[in-house]
């Protein structure tokens, strides 16, 4: 499982976690992730992420 940070605000997805407050399961990869999904910090597209 990988981890992705958000570029604006640092906040780190992490795919064995996932973000269960967003709707968004354990184990999901990031390419899974709805395309709307957004960072739950600070509001930003899945495109300002990188994986760390």
């Amino acid at each position: 499982m990988n981890k992705w940070e958000c570029t604006v605000c640092g906040y780190v997805y992490d795919e064995a976690a996932g973000d269960p407050d967003h709707g968004i399961a354990p184990g999901t990869k990031f390419e899974d992730i709805p395309d709307d999904w957004v960072c739950p910090t600070c509001g930003v597209g899945k495109d300002m992420f990188e994986k760390k």
